[in-house]
């Protein structure tokens, strides 16, 4: 592979990522229009989230383990192609229900993308460079995260947000069929095939493995992400509900959020190669949870900016950091099972929570809410800190490809 080919497979897959997530990150931005249009409490707008995060968790399972078993091609398009669909569909539901079928079809369906992924785009750099390639990647998730809300917005004062999902779908099918057929004219499956048969070792093959580390690892990493994310998807309506906010500002506070990741992700690869994965992970996760306590207690709209900035980063910095190292940590044979299981828990445990704190701020309000959540998001990571420093100290660390996991 020459020098060239590994940044061209990471633009692939960053441009890939925006595809991905232009119709899974409609959901959220479209929230305030859909609990008008429907009528709903917040209760029942926490279960429009969840609906698709728990279906978009689920997904991951079986798309990790076909991904390591019939190759990432047409796992990767069903991911891309398939939520295309699922859009498309949703723009036609007339009821509350077959909205919330729909967004579970649509998850299932955007299952397929991440544990296929990550796995190509760090076998195409050296091992020293994972993160960076990583980062790399999800520059495209941050900044399809900052399109969505504004397009969508816009098209919904236009054409209602069913149209939203409509419109957007076919940029998102069309990508999806040149994908497809990109993989397969450069059949990266079946290099990734011959390499290995070629006798490549696997760079983790001589890695004592730490399964307990590794699962309190990935119960931490998959709580912050849940928290944090059923935090976000109540902020349009904190912002319009308690901040006098119009929807379309809301939206573009949303975007603004979601921006920070097209440079903390990058800068949160790099950090990860530099200082390895674990270290940073943990000074992350421990900063979560009273971050999200200050954004309950924020009396004024730019407070709440600030306090987001600052979840923001934590978020954008963390993911990088790790899927850099359970890449460095799992063996390529079971690399995409193992991202499967940590996708699945994060959007799992964000699927239970975000009805949960709906249900929390129905009675108490959203600052109490977000209190709540930020309190026990402390007190679990504080205690899986306290595990996690026992098992290393039981085990001296070992360095992985210039790493400490």
């Amino acid at each position: 592979m020459t020098r060239r080919q590994p940044m061209l497979y990471i633009l692939l897959f960053i441009l890939a990522h925006f595809f991905h997530h232009l119709m899974t990150a409609l959901v959220v931005p479209l929230l305030p229009f859909i609990r008008d249009d429907f009528g709903l409490t917040y209760a029942q707008s926490g279960l429009v989230v969840s609906a698709f995060t728990l279906a978009y968790g689920i997904g991951q399972l079986p798309a990790g383990w076909l991904a390591d078993r019939i190759g990432p091609r047409y796992v990767l398009t069903v991911g891309v192609a398939g939520v295309a669909l699922a859009g498309a569909a949703i723009g036609l539901s007339l009821r509350y229900q077959t909205l919330i079928v729909l967004l579970i079809c649509m998850g299932i369906a955007g299952g397929g993308y991440h544990p296929a992924a990550a796995p190509l785009i760090s076998a195409a750099v050296p091992a020293p460079q994972r993160g960076r390639a990583l980062g790399l990647h999800l520059i495209g998730g941050s900044a399809s995260h900052l399109v969505a809300p504004l397009t969508g917005v816009l098209i919904a004062g236009w054409l209602g947000w069913r149209g939203s999902f409509i419109v957007l779908s076919l940029p998102v099918l069309l990508f999806g069929v040149i994908l497809f057929t990109i993989l397969t004219r450069h059949e990266i499956r079946a290099r990734a095939g011959r390499a290995a048969k070629a006798g490549i070792a696997d760079d983790a093959a001589d890695v004592p493995t730490r399964p307990a580390l590794i699962a309190v690892f990935l119960i931490m990493t998959a709580l912050v992400g849940a928290f944090t994310g059923s935090s976000i998807a109540f902020l349009p309506l904190y912002l319009v509900d308690v901040f006098g906010a119009s929807e379309q500002a809301a939206a573009v506070f949303l975007s603004a959020f979601f921006a920070t990741g097209i440079w903390a992700s990058p800068l949160g690869g790099a950090v990860s190669d530099r200082y390895g994965p674990f270290a940073v992970f943990m000074v992350l996760a421990i900063a979560v949870g009273p971050l999200i306590m200050l954004l309950g207690a924020a009396r004024h709209w730019s407070l709440v900016a600030l306090v987001m900035l600052g979840i923001s980063i934590t978020l954008f910095v963390r993911m990088p950091v790790s899927e850099t190292y359970l890449v460095s940590v799992v063996r390529k044979r079971n690399r995409s099972t193992v991202l499967g299981i940590y996708f699945f828990a994060g959007m799992e445990a964000s699927g239970v929570i975000t009805p949960i704190l709906g249900h929390v701020i129905d009675i108490y309000g959203f600052r109490a809410g977000y209190t709540a959540v930020g309190a026990v998001l402390t007190v679990i990571i504080l205690f899986g800190a306290v595990i996690a420093a026992t098992l290393t100290r039981k085990r001296r660390p070992h360095t992985i490809a210039g790493r400490t996991a």
